[in-house]
């Protein structure tokens, strides 16, 4: 302890959100890209910084409007920064993590002060489904980041005495981002959490102030610009994104991930061993905070399709129920230090055994590609290849599409054809048939396919054999003219 002379150093108040980015960030780049979501997703931001117009998200060159963008305008930025690597490609996780940190610090500082603030900010750390969440790129924690400061925001606004209006025009502009980043559970979630609460209370005056003009204003502002100019250059949009993408998502069950009813009831306690021990205990503690797990765990229960990352946004006040169940308890430090071992063990696990990506493949179509070349792939969704291969034009896409039409299953197939109905032309350019490829094997310049080995025609020429997948050259026929 320092002498009454001596004044205590204090870490600024800010350190423990700098301690949270650093342990996100550590190993982060370290494991290959993770297929097919990964490199969907990365390699949509790749499109649009390599090639696109900045505005229109695009999947092997075609409009892919099945998420909103700011995730791609996010990833875009650190592709700038630091090239086509796998820690640019989760920056918006990354960020969408710090802000749930965010989030559940500004809160905690709120009941308990600064000291368990930064103790409960400890806690969310090691959460498994925190930290892995963190590091996997797709919408899925960036949305979670936002509609928490969201909820967070709001409650600040009805319950300070000061600053109010700017805290509820905080809690808009994070809905807008959210919707940005996910769609329209960025404002359906956090009004699930905030309304019913302040109804059941009989708050009338703070429903007036959550629907103040200038916080509706705020959210107009920031989120309907972009989603105007998708629909004044693509018509169907709207149709698209909102109902069909939204609404028959929900309800119906074509869609891929059929889950049953209890399977968040399993993933959250399973993602956060072994901090979730005493979770019967935490849901004892009946309050807002149990309300906010339950709303998002039945809100995302209730249709058919069902993700782990979906359940992300009921991390923070599950964590602040863990938290206070486990303060003051024998093996408090135990159960977070075998968090933390969990968490730092699992990114070399998924290394070692996890599945590759097309880096080498990639790697050996960059080297051999010349001006006028051309790629093919078939069989699977080579969405990083474009990246890997730092392709300047998409690679055609091989497959029965004239069967497929006739398929209403959830495939990534389906994806393009959807991407397709935007842009006509372009889907002509990408999506070919069989037939379309023995007419283009008589076309200029080299052609490439990147194939399984058991889909390529019988006269490819391996080139370079992948993890994955084989390059190939198709030689040009001799029945050619």
């Amino acid at each position: 302890m320092p002498s009454p002379a001596e004044p205590a150093r204090r870490l600024p108040a800010w350190a423990p959100l700098a301690l949270l980015a650093l342990w996100l960030v550590a190993l982060a780049g370290w494991r290959p890209v993770a297929l097919p979501d990964e490199g969907r997703y990365g390699g949509v931001a790749y499109e649009m910084l390599a090639g696109g117009d900045g505005l229109t998200p695009t999947l092997f060159g075609l409009p892919y409007f099945h998420k909103p963008p700011l995730m791609y305008w996010i990833d875009m930025a650190a592709l700038h920064l630091l090239g086509p690597k796998p820690l640019a490609l989760r920056a918006a996780p990354l960020l969408g993590a710090w802000l749930l940190g965010l989030a559940l610090w500004i809160e905690a500082r709120a009941r308990w002060g600064a000291q368990d603030a930064a103790r409960a900010l400890a806690w969310l750390a090691v959460l498994p489904l925190f930290y892995l969440g963190g590091q996997y790129a797709n919408h899925d924690m960036l949305v979670a980041g936002w509609i928490s400061l969201a909820v967070v925001a709001a409650r600040r606004a009805f319950d300070a005495e000061r600053h109010r209006l700017a805290w509820i025009c905080g809690a808009w502009a994070a809905m807008a981002m959210a919707l940005l980043s996910k769609g329209l559970i960025g404002v359906v979630l956090p009004g699930l959490v905030v309304l019913p609460v302040l109804l059941w209370q009989r708050r009338w005056r703070a429903l007036r102030l959550a629907l103040h003009p200038l916080g509706l204003a705020v959210f107009a502002a920031l989120a309907l610009p972009w989603m105007l100019a998708m629909q004044q250059r693509y018509p169907g949009f709207f149709d698209y994104f909102i109902v069909e993408q939204h609404f028959h998502r929900y309800t119906e069950a074509r869609f891929n991930n059929a889950q049953p009813w209890w399977f968040f009831l399993a993933v959250l306690p399973l993602g956060t061993l072994p901090m979730s021990l005493r979770l019967p205990a935490a849901l004892r503690r009946i309050g807002p905070d149990l309300w906010w797990v339950i709303a998002i765990v039945a809100f995302f229960s209730l249709p058919r399709s069902k993700l782990v990352g979906y359940v992300l946004p009921a991390l923070l006040p599950l964590t602040l129920l863990l938290f206070e169940a486990w303060r003051g308890r024998r093996g408090a430090r135990l159960a977070w230090g075998l968090g933390a071992l969990i968490c730092v063990a699992a990114v070399p696990g998924i290394v070692r055994w996890g599945k590759p990506d097309h880096a080498d493949v990639g790697a050996a179509l960059h080297a051999r590609m010349a001006p006028g070349d051309r790629v093919v792939v078939t069989s699977e969704p080579f969405f990083d290849l474009r990246l890997q291969a730092r392709l300047t034009q998409p690679p055609a896409v091989l497959a029965d599409w004239d069967a497929l039409r006739n398929d209403g299953a959830d495939s990534w197939h389906r994806e393009l054809l959807d991407a397709a109905r935007f842009d006509p032309a372009g889907g002509d350019r990408v999506l070919w048939t069989p037939a379309r490829l023995a007419r283009e094997r008589c076309g200029p310049g080299r052609l490439w396919l990147v194939a399984p080995p058991d889909a390529a025609p019988q006269d490819a020429r391996p080139v370079s054999t992948g993890r994955r997948a084989t390059l190939y050259e198709l030689p040009r026929p001799t029945a050619c003219p």
